[in-house]
């Protein structure tokens, strides 16, 4: 009786599993059998090995094959685990010295050639292996890059079983000419990229350029943009059509800081899994942008699928920007269903199959009308909604989602001297990315020795217990707390978005001025002035008065006198 053995990964979630792969040979009838709780595509890869051992001018054993995949209680899926079949079958024919391969872990499907091709999710496989102790892996030569972003791990990259053969004994490593495309994409990268996998999660080269100074008008919207981006913020913003919504969202994934190193790999390991990693990008330091239509499903949102579940947008959007455009008309229970991960950053599926943890701490973007043919305003001129579909539209942004929403921001509709007029104090996004960056820099700074980063991360109990504020800076926050206006999560969000504006301040800890600013783009409620006077940012960071013309007869327009905070409340 002949026996090798030799290690690959197997994938729940973008957590990876050490499998042991053992191929027994025993005398009887030639057949291959296949054990472990494979799947279809796992399942089929006995045709396919056979082919590629003998197109690659080895043997095939003629006797009674079993390859075992331990252990056996995990799903197996793909075709990732075709290459430490071959190795060990021909280990277990001692074409390979079994020693040779058995504290080796290989990743790759196999051609009916011979040649390696690359599968998905070799960089959470690579990641579980250094984490199992293990020094060498082999894996296709286009994901060698990726592999290699592991430290400590010599990565053996390959183009065909018979170099690896060659490798592995000792021998003259053959040339493997690549095939001519002539143009063509390489048809060897097709299984890292699903077309139907979903939500794309990564920002175009034209979402790279967009700039903040493009935006006409919008102050208050752009600062709270600036806000959200500082310290995490899930923002709302609601307005008609036309008014710039879109564009500031658009805008927002320019103005987050690069991805650390941890970041980054987490990043890349979720589009790795989903097959959404693009060619020649093995790393992704910048953040993830997705915006799905609002036909989008529950799964496509969330995660899930036939079998093991897989990432969703949510999880594609890790680390980045979630954009829902025209939130009010994706489903209702798809809205609610991210009041889970918007709490905890991360999300839990559970199906059939089995059930998966999946990182999902993005930042939330909504967007919306304020009825459905979007002129609705409280001077109700030009909207032909009834005040039963008014209310009904709102309706389906649900109370305890908004709840979980930082800034929630009233889009204006753009004056004619505020679009036809070039704005000399409109910033750029690279200032205000700049400034973006040292306020993160603060708090990170700040929460040096917790588990936290950023502000819209610390809990509330922390923030009023470790961090706490002087009892007149929350004066305003408790009166709207007992008036029944602010919930208890609503007031630990007022504190961190306090925090934040302070940080963009550089002062040391939020006064009342920080709390006001913090509860108007919470609620919405004037303090006794007007919110583009009250912002304290940087100098420069936002005019105190956005300029109108003769034309322009919008109350928000017109300077009224300052109130008093008794007044006010």
């Amino acid at each position: 009786m002949a026996f090798a053995r030799t290690c690959s990964v197997a994938l729940v979630g973008v957590d990876g599993v050490i499998v042991e792969v053992q191929a027994d040979l025993e005398p009887g009838v030639a057949a291959f059998t296949l054990v472990g709780l494979p799947d279809k595509a796992l399942t089929e890869a006995r045709d396919r090995v056979r082919a590629a051992v003998c197109n690659s001018g080895e043997a095939w054993p003629q006797r009674k094959l079993t390859v075992g995949l331990s252990p056996a209680s995990v799903p197996k899926s793909g075709s990732g685990f075709d290459l430490a079949v071959a190795c060990a079958v021909l280990a277990a024919a001692e074409r390979l010295d079994p020693s040779s391969i058995a504290d080796l872990l290989l990743i790759g499907e196999l051609g009916l050639d011979g040649r390696v091709r690359p599968v998905r999710g070799v960089l959470p496989s690579v990641l579980a292996a250094a984490d199992a102790g293990y020094e060498r892996v082999v894996v296709a030569e286009q994901t060698a890059p990726e592999a290699s972003l592991v430290p400590g791990l010599t990565v053996i990259g390959v183009r065909s079983l018979r170099q690896l053969v060659a490798v592995l004994t000792g021998a003259g490593e053959p040339e493997e000419p690549l095939d001519p495309i002539c143009g063509r994409p390489d048809p060897l990268m097709a299984g890292l990229m699903l077309p139907s996998a979903g939500v794309r999660g990564l920002p175009d080269e034209r979402t790279l350029r967009l700039d903040m100074a493009d935006v006409a008008g919008q102050y208050e919207a752009r600062r709270a943009l600036e806000i959200a981006a500082a310290g995490g913020h899930h923002l709302y913003l609601k307005g008609p059509p036309g008014a710039g919504k879109t564009m500031l969202a658009e805008r927002l994934p320019s103005l987050l800081p690069p991805l650390t190193q941890k970041e980054a790999l987490e990043v890349t390991a979720v589009h790795s899994v989903a097959g959404l990693l693009p060619a020649g990008r093995p790393l992704i330091d910048t953040a993830p942008y997705c915006a799905p239509h609002h036909s989008t499903t529950m799964p496509a949102i969330v995660g899930g699928g036939s079998g093991l579940p897989r990432p969703g947008a949510v999880s594609l959007a890790h680390r980045g920007v979630l954009f829902l455009d025209e939130a009010p008309e994706f489903p209702v229970r798809v809205l609610d269903a991210l009041r889970q991960p918007l709490e905890s950053g991360e999300v839990v599926i559970a199906r059939s199959a089995g059930s998966l943890r999946l990182p999902a701490r993005f930042l939330l973007c909504l967007a919306a009308n304020p009825c459905p043919c979007g002129r609705y305003s409280r001077r109700g001129e030009g909207c032909e909604c009834t005040p039963a579909m008014v209310s009904r539209y709102q309706g389906r942004l649900s109370g305890p989602l908004l709840d979980r929403v930082d800034l929630q921001v009233q889009v204006a509709p753009v004056t004619r001297i505020e679009l036809m007029e070039r704005d000399a104090t409109a910033e750029s996004t690279e200032t205000v990315a700049a400034r973006v960056l040292a306020a993160r820099e603060r708090a990170a700074a700040r929460l040096k020795h917790t588990p936290w980063r950023t502000n819209a991360e610390v809990p509330g109990h922390e923030l009023r217990t470790r961090w706490q504020l002087g009892a007149s800076a929350l004066n305003d926050a408790a009166r709207q707390l007992e008036r029944g206006l602010l919930t208890a999560r609503g007031l630990d969000r007022v504190l961190r978005v306090a925090w934040t504006v302070a940080d963009l301040a550089g002062r040391d800890r939020p006064d009342q001025r920080d709390v006001r600013t913090a509860l108007v783009l919470r609620t919405g409620v004037e303090q006794g002035t007007p919110f583009s006077g009250r912002v304290h940012g940087r100098p420069g960071s936002i005019p105190a008065q956005r300029r109108s013309g003769p034309d322009d007869d919008r109350p928000e327009a017109r300077t009224e006198p300052p109130v008093n905070d008794e007044e006010a409340v």
